[in-house]
C-alpha cells in the first residue's frame, strides 16, 4: 500500500520544505482554579470578544477574493488560544519547560531550527472554518480533540528542535536518522506494530522525524494508558525511550530559543481563492476508468429496474455520509474521495443505472465500492496524499 509523502522542496500542507526543512506533520478546562506554574509570557491571552471583521458577512465567492494578509486574524481571544493553552498545561504537567510559540500560516507545519508551530488560519475564525469545510469537505483540526492531536504532534517536532534530540545516538538507534530525505512516497504497513497510531494514514511510518513526533504525541496525551495499549508491541520501546528522554530534560531550559515565524499569514499576499486552488490541486488525483460491470453489480439498467431511484441521484443523496465513512477508515482526505465519487455518479447517469435493491443494501454496497476504489489507488502507489 503506497501513500505519497511530498518531496523535500515542495510547498504543501505540513510537508517538508527546504530551505529550511519543514516537517508536518492533528480536555476541557482544568478543574482547579489554581495554577501550578506561572503563566509564561508567550501564553495566549484569555478569550475576549473581538469586533466582527468586514469580510465575515461576505458570500463565499466574494470572500475568496480577499487576500490572506488582509484577513487581520490573530490567535488571541479565540477558541484556538484556549487549545494552545491546554497544550502548555499538558507540557507543564510533564515537567517540560518549553512552550512552543504559535502563529497563523496557511497550513500546519513545524520548521527545523524554530521550536514553534504554524497553525492554519481558518482555525482562528468560525466563518473561515465554514469556508474550509465547503472548499475541502472537512476541517483538519476543527474539533477540540482533533486540534489537540495535531498540536501534540507538532509540539513533538518543536521539542525535538529545541533540545536537539535527533542528534543523540540513542534517538537515532530508536527512530533512525532525522537527516534521512523525506521520500516522495512511503509504503505504510497497516498492521505493523513497530509504530504507534496517532494521526491518520499510519503517519509514523513516513519518516524517522514523524515517528518520533507521533510517539511523543501518544506519550503526552493525558490518560493515554500507552503502556497497556502497546504492551507486546515493538513500538513500546519507542514510547519508553521518549519517557526516559523527557525525564532527562524535565525542568531544563531549551537549547534553541528562536522565536522566528516562518511564512506568517500577515506576509501572505495570495487570495483565498488562489490558496484553495493550490490546495485542491494538491489533493486532486486522476483515478483509472471504472469497469462498467462493477457498477452494474451495484445498480441495474434492466427494464424492470426502471421504477427505482436513479443511481446518480441516490449517490448524490448519500454521498456525504459515505464519503466521511470511507475517509475515516482509509485516512484519505474527503476531497480526494469525492473525486472518485463524482466520477461514479457521472458514469451511472451515462449508463442510466437505477436501484434494484433495498436502500440499506445499496448504501452498504456503495460504501464497499468506494472503499475498494480508494484502496486500489493506495496500493497502486499512484495517488499523492498530503503529509
Amino acid at each position: 500500500m503506497v501513500v505519497a509523502a511530498p518531496a523535500a522542496n515542495t510547498f504543501r500542507a505540513g510537508s517538508p520544505r527546504s530551505p529550511p526543512l519543514f516537517r508536518r506533520s492533528t480536555f476541557g478546562p482544568v478543574k482547579s482554579r489554581k495554577r501550578r506554574y506561572a503563566k509564561p509570557a508567550n501564553a495566549p491571552a484569555p478569550r475576549r470578544r473581538r469586533a466582527r471583521p468586514d469580510w465575515a458577512d461576505l458570500a463565499d465567492d466574494d470572500l475568496l477574493d480577499v487576500r490572506l494578509c488582509d484577513l487581520g486574524l490573530a490567535i488571541e481571544g479565540t477558541l484556538l488560544a484556549s487549545r494552545i493553552e491546554r497544550l502548555y498545561e499538558e507540557l507543564d504537567r510533564r515537567g517540560i519547560v518549553l512552550r512552543p510559540h504559535c502563529w497563523l500560516s496557511q497550513e500546519w507545519f513545524a520548521a527545523d531550527g524554530v521550536p514553534g508551530i504554524a497553525i492554519p488560519f481558518y482555525l482562528a475564525h468560525p466563518r473561515l472554518m465554514k469556508l474550509e469545510q465547503r472548499q475541502m469537505l472537512e476541517v483538519e483540526g476543527g474539533t477540540r480533540e482533533g486540534c489537540l492531536r495535531i498540536l501534540r504532534h507538532e509540539a513533538g517536532h518543536a521539542l525535538d528542535t529545541a533540545y536537539r534530540l535527533h542528534r543523540r545516538r540513542q534517538w537515532q538507534q530508536v527512530f533512525g536518522k532525522a537527516s534521512t530525505p523525506y521520500p516522495e512516497f512511503y509504503q505504510p504497513k497497516p498492521y505493523s506494530k513497530n509504530f504507534v497510531l496517532h494521526l491518520d494514514s499510519w503517519y509514523a511510518q513516513s519518516h524517522p522525524a514523524e515517528d518520533f513526533a507521533e510517539t511523543f504525541a501518544v506519550w503526552l496525551r493525558p490518560a493515554s494508558r500507552w503502556r497497556q495499549t502497546y504492551a507486546g508491541w515493538p513500538a513500546l520501546k519507542k514510547l519508553e525511550y521518549v519517557d526516559g528522554a523527557m525525564s532527562e530534560i524535565a525542568g531544563a531550559p531549551p537549547l534553541v530559543r528562536s522565536r522566528e515565524r516562518i511564512e506568517p499569514l500577515s506576509e501572505t499576499r495570495i487570495t483565498l481563492r488562489q490558496h484553495y486552488d493550490r490546495k485542491r490541486a494538491h489533493y486532486a488525483t486522476h483515478y483509472p476508468e471504472f469497469y462498467d460491470r462493477d457498477l452494474r453489480r451495484l445498480f441495474s439498467d434492466a427494464p424492470l429496474a426502471g421504477a427505482g431511484e436513479a443511481a446518480s441521484a441516490f449517490l448524490r443523496r448519500i454521498g456525504p455520509d459515505v464519503r466521511a465513512t470511507v475517509s475515516h477508515w482509509t485516512g484519505v482526505p474527503q476531497y480526494t474521495i469525492d473525486q472518485v465519487l463524482q466520477e461514479i455518479i457521472v458514469r451511472c447517469r451515462q449508463l442510466k443505472l437505477r436501484l434494484d435493491r433495498s436502500e440499506r443494501q445499496a448504501r452498504q454496497d456503495a460504501t464497499v465500492l468506494l472503499t475498494v476504489q480508494t484502496m486500489t489507488y493506495l496500493q497502486g502507489g499512484r495517488r499523492k496524499l498530503a503529509m
